[in-house]
């Protein structure tokens, strides 16, 4: 509960600082609220603080079963001791999350030559603006998501498998997972693609292969150090594609 907790806070905080990135892609929309951002922002945090807190305790009563779980809180908030950084290396949990988003970068291009024109442009600001309202959102990506996708789906595909065996899921079954949670975590991003260049079949490749990229990274993570580096590895993926690309090449990030 005490692991759940937290994650709750952090979730609700974090969802409240993806508003104003929310807010730019889609000012139309805002534009026809009449409540203040500051209002808005609260309505989100308290939303999935209340959603996220339930699933990441689900998640984590699921995950003792299949040898998943938050390593990093379980230290901290139950053991009362430091955690074992030897093993999870977070540096390199770090760098694979950077090493999907230049792969992400390097393949969209190739992929955008076969894209339809597009209905929608988004909306642009200064290159500054949408790196600090990247930089906030990327709180929303590396946490909530990860509570969502990882944390609760990826466990509960292993949990079934695990109940209709009998036994800890083999090593195909965590594969299974992480492909699958991988491609909902892409299909989640098919509405936001689906407004600027309409729902053509390259444009669910492209989003469902550049997504899942970056969700294979970040399952395998969780599955072998926890949803701290699948998390860290979400949150530097992320600062790449919404603060540094924008400030380097404003509008190439995916």
């Amino acid at each position: 509960m005490k692991i759940a907790a937290t994650w709750a806070v952090l979730a609700g905080l974090s969802a409240a600082a993806l508003i104003p990135y929310v807010a730019q892609l889609m000012p139309e929309v805002f534009a026809k609220v009449p409540l203040p951002l500051g209002v808005i922002a609260a309505a989100q945090g308290a939303q999935a603080m209340a959603v996220a807190g339930v699933l990441a305790w689900l998640g984590l009563r699921m995950g003792h079963r299949v040898g998943l779980g938050s390593p990093v809180m379980h230290a901290w908030l139950v053991r009362r001791q430091r955690p074992d950084w030897a093993r999870l290396q977070p540096a390199r949990a770090a760098l694979l999350g950077i090493a999907a988003a230049l792969a992400i970068l390097a393949l969209a291009p190739l992929i955008d030559r076969a894209m339809p024109p597009m209905l929608q442009p988004p909306a642009t600001a200064s290159a500054g603006a949408t790196a600090l309202n990247g930089f906030l959102a990327s709180f929303y990506g590396g946490i909530v998501e990860e509570l969502i996708l990882r944390l609760f789906l990826m466990t509960l595909l292993l949990w079934i498998v695990a109940r209709l065996c009998g036994r800890t899921p083999p090593a195909w079954a965590y594969w299974a997972a992480i492909v699958a949670a991988a491609l909902l975590f892409g299909a989640g991003h098919l509405p936001a693609a689906a407004q600027i260049w309409g729902l053509e079949p390259v444009v669910v490749l492209r989003t469902l292969l550049l997504n899942g990229i970056a969700g294979v990274a970040f399952g395998w993570l969780y599955w072998k150090r926890g949803i701290e580096m699948a998390m860290l590895a979400h949150f530097s993926a992320d600062l790449v594609l919404h603060v540094a690309a924008p400030l380097l090449a404003p509008g190439s990030a995916p």
